[in-house]
């Protein structure tokens, strides 16, 4: 089993946003993993983070 974790990158693209503004979220979950200055998150992570923001609203 391989497992991926997104990169901000990555998430501003399946978000379809900017990175900017990925980077400006102040309530962006911390990071599955990090190795070195790499961090990444799960798609899972990141799911559960946006459903929170859209009830939220």
């Amino acid at each position: 089993m391989v497992l991926h974790f997104m990169s901000r990158g990555e998430i501003a693209e399946y978000l379809g946003v900017s990175l900017a503004t990925v980077k400006g979220y102040v309530d962006f979950p911390e990071p599955d993993v990090t190795v070195g200055r790499n961090q990444g998150w799960a798609r899972e992570t990141v799911d559960k983070w946006l459903q929170g923001r859209r009830r939220a609203r």
